[in-house]
């Protein structure tokens, strides 16, 4: 939780506090289960400070939960690097990725369903390689001495991030595209047709929702940026709203905002054409018509 944005901290001390109150321990009776200050389980539960993977497993034990996903999940949030598979793999490029990225992916690799206002670029999972490159290139080059390396990794990363639309279960993806996504023309002409034939056989997936709002559709509640909302089976207290910019990530958690998000994404998705008529709309631009 070093480098974790605030939002997790709280939300995993909601959730232990929960937990806790589920198991019918009071505060005191939990830290004296586990051999600590009161005052420790306190400042966990409302994200005053942060807390180690041992801890969060040690409060795990003593309230009883068995569940596998929701113990992995909770244990991600503070920050493990235990586990297998696809749930850890962002570690080995610490070197490259900057500490809201990594929170970023850490989320979508736990989540079970994300939903997304895209209006400038193509989701980034659901991105061809080539087109990957030229926005990563877009968005860093120039930035350092080692932007060719750096570029290189960070499209490595983006592709491997792919892989939660391909596990058992798959991640949920329902995506918005402004008609802008569409249109510009990105690694020029070849890459783009590229990019548009990949997101056809992204939309017959049974996991992926495709829906493209045109230009016809005017203005719209949308129109002021693009944002993702992170959903969970498990709990739906860890939801969260993520609004990217150039050099951060800003993290909503607060009930209102999620309801906000949800409603703006919901009328989105109205104004927008169905996932058929999406289809064929992306389909007959990849082909030139």
């Amino acid at each position: 939780m070093q480098h974790g944005p605030a939002v997790r901290r709280r939300k995993l001390g909601a959730e232990l506090r929960a937990l806790r109150t589920g198991a019918g321990l009071t505060s005191g009776e939990a830290a004296r289960l586990v051999g600590w200050h009161q005052s420790k389980v306190s400042r966990i539960e409302t994200g005053a400070s942060g807390v180690k993977p041992a801890d969060v497993r040690l409060l795990l034990d003593a309230y009883g939960v068995q569940d596998a996903r929701l113990r992995e999940l909770l244990l991600v949030l503070a920050g493990s690097d235990e586990g297998g598979g696809r749930h850890h793999w962002w570690h080995a490029y610490r070197g490259v990725l900057p500490p809201t990225y990594r929170d970023f992916i850490s989320l979508e690799s736990q989540a079970s369903a994300m939903r997304t206002l895209e209006t400038s670029v193509v989701p980034g999972l659901l991105q061809t390689p080539e087109y990957a490159r030229a926005v990563t290139r877009a968005a860093v080059g120039g930035l350092d001495d080692d932007a060719d390396e750096r570029l290189e990794a960070l499209v490595a990363v983006r592709l491997a991030r792919q892989d939660v639309l391909r596990v058992d279960p798959p991640l949920e993806l329902s995506a918005v595209l402004d008609e802008a996504v569409l249109r510009r023309e990105i690694g020029g002409p070849e890459v783009m047709a590229r990019q548009l034939g990949r997101l056809v056989e992204a939309a017959r997936l049974p996991q992926v929702r495709l829906q493209v709002l045109p230009f016809a559709a005017g203005e719209h509640v949308g129109i002021t940026g693009p944002f993702v909302i992170f959903s969970f089976s498990r709990t739906s207290d860890l939801d969260v709203v993520v609004l990217d910019h150039l050099t951060s990530s800003l993290y909503l958690e607060r009930k209102e905002d999620l309801q906000a998000y949800t409603e703006a994404f919901n009328a989105l998705r109205i104004h927008a054409l169905s996932p058929e008529e999406s289809m064929d709309y992306i389909a007959a631009l990849a082909g030139g018509a």
